[in-house]
Parts: C-alpha cells; sequence; structure tokens
C-alpha cells in the first residue's frame, strides 16, 4: 500500500459565496472528469474511500470545480487524489451514473468524462479519500470489484493504445 497525504478541499465560488452542491440528492447532475493513465501496460485504479462505490475500485478523478475546463478538472483532480502531474489527451468516454436509493428515489446523478492522460511529472500518492491505488494490467482487471463501466472504458482504451 502506497502512503497517504490529506486532500484539502478546494469548494467552489459564486460571487464570494461558497456554492455547495450536494452530491446526494442532487437537484441537477453533476459533473465528473475521471483519467485513463497507462503505464507499461498497466492502467492507474484506485479504491473508492467514499459513496458511493466506496471499497469498490475505478479511474481516479472527480468532480468538476465551476469555473474550470474539464481539461483543468482532470488536472487538478490528479494532482489532488494521486500526486500525479498529467496532461489530457483526448476523451476516453463519457457515462451516465444515475443511481436511485432503496426508495427508488434518485440518491446520485453525475455525468463522467474520462480522459487518455500522460504522466509528466509528480509522484503517485493517493489522497486520503483513496483506501488504495494500484497499477493493474488488462488480465488483472477481473480480480477486482470494478465501479459499473469503468472495465469498458480501460479496455477500450487499452486495446486502442496496443496497436
Amino acid at each position: 500500500m502506497i502512503e497517504k497525504r490529506e486532500r484539502k478541499a478546494v469548494p467552489a465560488r459564486i460571487e464570494g459565496k461558497l456554492n455547495h452542491l450536494s452530491r446526494e440528492y442532487p437537484d441537477r447532475p453533476i459533473v465528473g472528469v475521471g483519467a485513463v493513465i497507462v503505464k507499461n501496460g498497466c492502467v492507474l485504479l484506485v479504491q473508492r474511500g467514499t459513496e458511493p462505490f466506496k471499497g469498490q475500485w475505478s479511474l481516479p478523478g472527480g468532480v468538476q470545480d465551476l469555473g474550470e475546463t474539464l481539461e483543468q478538472g482532470i488536472i487538478r483532480e490528479m494532482r489532488e487524489e494521486t500526486g500525479l502531474d498529467v496532461q489530457p489527451i483526448e476523451v476516453a468516454g463519457v457515462i451516465d451514473r444515475i443511481l436511485p436509493d432503496a426508495t427508488g428515489k434518485l440518491q446520485y446523478h453525475y455525468v463522467l468524462i474520462d480522459y487518455v492522460c500522460r504522466i509528466i511529472g509528480g509522484e503517485l500518492l493517493p489522497a486520503s479519500d483513496a483506501q488504495d491505488v494500484r497499477w493493474v494490467r488488462e488480465e488483472e482487471l477481473s480480480n477486482y470489484q470494478l465501479v459499473i463501466g469503468t472495465e469498458e472504458v480501460v479496455r477500450k482504451v487499452l486495446r486502442k493504445d496496443a496497436r
């Protein structure tokens, strides 16, 4: 396991006031960004430390802040969540993640934009909201409890990367 570090929350601001958009039971979809980072034939996965999907493995990423572009968001999130400096290359996929609660009421609604990214610096060091972080080979993916949609995006990028 790699040593963890504290993640500093960076709340969005609207006209000097904090904007606390609730992630649970939101009144509109929340935009999230994720990174597909491939190194030596392995993809970087994080084990989620928070809901939704706590304990499951997914691509590193997070929520886009108000006023930042998608690319700025993925660069910031990768630095905060993994310690890595990345360069977004291209969009790998777009996923709707709509999750109802036990009563059928909408609990989470994310629109996730995953980018293929290249590492340009930094040191791999997961933030406190990640339980673990690992480089995983394609043939090992089935050994991990992956968040729905993760495996499809990863395999798509690895197939393209192999060409």
